[in-house]
C-alpha cells in the first residue's frame, strides 16, 4: 500500500490514465444526464469503477465523493474524504480533444490535503501534499509575479466579461483565455503558464479539489467569489465561484469584481 495519500492518489490517477486513453473519444458511448448536468462517457464510468474500488480499500475509513457516484450523506460524518472527477472535461474528451483531466483529491475537516490533475495525453501531472509545495512531473511550480489586473492572462469562460459581474460595469482589461477543463485552468494557474482564473458560476467541489491544494501551495491565493476560502465535504458540495491568482492579483480581481445581488 503506498505510504502517503499523494502516492496513492498518484498511482490511482496512472491508472485512470491507462484506462481513459483505452476509448477513443468520439467513438465512446456518450449520454447525457439529466436536468441539464452535461454529457458522461463509458469512459467516465469505467474510471470512477476502477477508482472506487481501489481507494476506499486502501484507506476504508475515508468518505467518497466522485461525479459519477450517486451522493449519499455518510462522507458528512467521515474526518477525510476522497473527491474526484474521472474525468473533467467530459465534452473535451468526447470531442477527440486532448485537454481533458483526473483530478483526485483528500479533504480533511474541509480541507484538501493531498491532490493530483493529471492529463495523460499532455504527459502532465501535477501533485501537491499540503505543506509540501506543488509540482509538475515532479518539478517545483510556482504561479507568476503579475500584479496589474490590466496586464493579466486569465482563464475564464465568456460570461465572466458580462458587465453586470464588474463594479461600475466597467469589465477589466485583461486578456481572457479559455481551457475546457476547469482542473487544468487551475493547474496553468498554478505553474504561471496563466496569472489567474475565474468562475463566478456555481462550481462543484469535485472540479476544483485538487486545484484549491496544487495552487495554494504554488504559492496562490484562492476563494470563492465572495472572496471566502474554500471548503470542502460540504452537505450540497457546490461552491460559490472560484477566483485564483497569486495574493496581490487576487486582491485586485476582489476589488474589481461586482458583489452580487440576491
Amino acid at each position: 500500500m503506498p505510504a502517503t495519500d499523494l502516492d496513492l492518489l498518484i498511482q490511482a490517477a496512472r491508472r485512470a490514465g491507462e484506462i481513459a486513453t483505452q476509448f477513443t473519444g468520439p467513438e465512446a458511448k456518450r449520454w447525457d444526464k439529466p436536468d441539464g448536468a452535461g454529457p458522461v462517457t463509458e469512459a467516465d464510468l469505467a474510471v470512477n469503477a476502477m477508482l472506487e474500488d481501489m481507494l476506499p480499500k486502501a484507506r476504508p475509513d475515508y468518505g467518497w465523493l466522485s461525479e459519477e457516484t450517486e451522493d449519499t450523506a455518510d462522507r458528512l460524518s467521515k474526518d477525510r474524504v476522497f473527491i474526484i472527477d474521472p474525468i473533467d472535461g467530459t465534452r473535451s474528451f468526447a470531442s477527440g480533444s486532448r485537454t481533458w483531466a483526473h483530478a483526485l483529491a483528500v479533504a480533511e475537516q474541509g480541507v484538501v490535503t493531498a491532490a493530483v490533475i493529471y492529463l495523460p495525453q499532455r504527459d502532465l501531472m501535477y501533485t501537491a501534499a499540503a505543506g509540501q509545495g506543488a509540482r509538475c512531473n515532479d518539478a517545483p511550480i510556482s504561479t507568476s509575479a503579475l500584479t496589474d489586473l490590466s496586464m493579466a492572462e486569465v482563464l475564464a469562460a465568456r460570461p465572466v466579461l458580462d458587465a453586470h459581474h464588474w463594479h461600475g460595469g466597467t469589465v477589466p482589461g485583461f486578456t481572457r483565455s479559455h481551457r475546457p477543463s476547469l482542473a487544468y485552468r487551475m493547474a496553468r494557474v498554478a505553474d504561471g503558464g496563466f496569472d489567474a482564473m475565474v468562475t463566478l458560476r456555481p462550481s462543484w467541489e469535485w472540479d476544483i479539489a485538487a486545484g484549491d491544494l496544487i495552487l495554494r501551495e504554488a504559492g496562490g491565493h484562492i476563494s470563492d467569489r465572495m472572496g471566502l476560502p474554500l471548503k470542502f465535504n460540504n452537505p450540497t458540495p457546490q461552491l460559490d465561484g472560484v477566483v485564483a491568482a497569486n495574493t496581490g492579483l487576487h486582491r485586485a480581481l476582489m476589488t474589481a469584481l461586482a458583489t452580487p445581488t440576491p
